[in-house]
């Protein structure tokens, strides 16, 4: 006989979009009641459980395909979260919630998806709460930043060389800065490369830390560097430490809509987490 202590466990299927890596959980049924926040806290921990930046669960709604939630790996929720967006898509075709064409409800809004096999793209909700040329007083230094909200609130700071940012250290200066309190902000750091191709390094809010990639940093900064420092586009080629993302857009004075988000997703394995 088993036992009912045997029987308890969740599955779940680890994922990468470019680079970023999440626990992702089919609760459609609503099977599961958990604390989905001490859960994240736990099960993101590099070394010593899963690990990942952020736990991934998508659960029935009314209005779309599926409803999207993501915690990032400090346990706090998120309202959306691109690279995220990207592979609770690809899950959800996988596990036949959804068809090659999807939609799906975040805190931020209604998403649209397309999956061709590996290569996932989102279409984001517009962007808003544009603000340029904010001057930060970092004690010693200030520095000239750009802000906008993608989903969640992206700070953009150009460089003439990336490789020499400190990006944990002033990612987490400025992430916290009183001037994007009570709320934060995102980090990210651009140097620009090419005609439509643009480097990026980010310090993510709520993983605390520079992450191999972002997607709505990536689509957040495609769209400063467009707008302020005319890099040309659509689409807009970003080169994050996990790989390439591309950025496709309309602009119409400085508003942006029809913003699509696409790159490649990966599975890496599956397994069960005995509760």
């Amino acid at each position: 006989m088993i036992s009912r202590a045997a029987t308890m466990v969740l599955p779940f299927t680890k994922m990468s979009g470019t680079g970023n890596d999440f626990i992702m959980i089919n609760n459609m049924h609503r099977a599961y009641t958990l604390d989905w926040s001490g859960f994240a806290a736990r099960y993101c921990t590099r070394r010593s459980s899963v690990g990942a930046d952020g736990v991934i669960i998508i659960e029935h709604s009314a209005e779309a395909d599926f409803n999207f939630r993501i915690f990032n790996a400090d346990g706090s929720e998120a309202e959306m979260c691109g690279n995220g967006a990207r592979c609770a898509a690809l899950f959800a075709f996988e596990q036949k919630v959804a068809g090659t064409h999807m939609s799906f409800n975040t805190l931020a809004g209604i998403i649209e998806a397309r999956v061709n096999t590996h290569d996932v793209s989102i279409r984001m909700t517009d962007p808003h709460t544009l603000h340029k040329d904010i001057l930060l007083d970092m004690g010693t230094d200030q520095y000239c930043v750009d802000f906008i909200n993608t989903g969640v609130p992206h700070t953009v700071v150009f460089t003439e060389d990336l490789s020499s940012i400190p990006v944990q250290e002033l990612g987490r200066a400025i992430r916290i800065h009183e001037h994007f309190s009570p709320a934060g902000t995102n980090v990210n750091f651009v140097q620009i490369i090419g005609d439509g191709h643009i480097r990026v390094r980010t310090y993510e809010r709520g993983v605390e830390s520079e992450t191999l990639a972002c997607g709505t940093g990536a689509v957040a900064s495609a769209l400063i560097s467009n707008l302020v420092k005319h890099v040309p586009g659509p689409p807009v080629h970003v080169h994050m430490p996990g790989g390439e993302l591309q950025i496709d857009f309309l602009i119409k004075d400085t508003h942006f809509s029809d913003v699509w988000l696409r790159g490649c997703v990966d599975n890496v394995y599956t397994g069960n987490i005995p509760l």
